[in-house]
């Protein structure tokens, strides 16, 4: 609730509870395009319910999504906190992939399908602000190959959402396996030159803008 705005009278607070409910559980189960119907529908309100509480769709992501982008902030640290580097960035890898394939929404939102704003993506940088400190501590422990960069992990997690979307519904774990593949690539033993040299900061803001945005 903004600054100074007057508090919700008991039943209006109750119907935005609900939708917030109701919003998580739907985008988690549908994707971040699931129609505001539904999450209406859900949450025993009129569609005019819930573009009085939140006019946009935008707005009703923004209250729901920071709130579990948060998770991955979690995640983060608790591999920070493995003694052994390379099972600390495994551990995260794992643990990203998990809560993505546990959340079509979140899923959706860390691959960047639909325009986020600015609120939403300032909670995903909250989100992966220890990635440069797993991956270089990883990488000075000897495990993991020099030339993996942070925007390396961005180009991951765009394929792996895919591999988790296509798959949700008829082969949930299959991320698993594909991660185990690519994290075998990574080991620094096994690691040959790469033809290609990892996004700049300005190639991958472009990237993430897309052609349409």
């Amino acid at each position: 609730m903004p600054t100074g705005s007057r508090p919700l009278r008991a039943d209006a607070a109750r119907n935005r509870d609900k939708l917030l409910a109701t919003a998580v559980r739907v985008f988690g189960e549908r994707g971040l395009d699931a129609p505001l119907e539904e999450v209406a529908r859900g949450a025993g309100v009129s569609i005019g319910t819930l573009y009085n509480h939140f006019p946009t769709r935008e707005a009703l992501l923004d209250a729901v999504l920071p709130h579990r982008i948060i998770a991955l902030d979690q995640v983060a640290a608790a591999a920070l906190a493995d003694p052994d580097p390379w099972n600390g960035f495994v551990r995260f890898v794992e643990g990203l992939f998990e809560l993505q394939s546990q959340d079509r929404g979140l899923n959706d939102a860390l691959a960047r399908r639909t325009p986020l704003s600015p609120e939403v993506l300032a909670a995903c940088h909250r989100g992966f602000r220890h990635v440069d400190r797993l991956i270089e501590r990883a990488k000075e422990s000897g495990a993991l190959r020099a030339d993996f960069e942070a925007s390396d992990l961005a180009t991951l997690i765009w394929a792996m959402s895919q591999v988790i979307r296509q798959a949700m519904d008829t082969a949930p774990d299959l991320w698993r396996r594909c991660l185990s593949f690519f994290l075998d690539g990574l080991r620094a033993d096994a690691a040959h030159p790469v033809p290609v040299p990892a996004l700049t900061p300005e190639q991958l803001a472009a990237v993430l803008q897309g052609p349409d945005d």
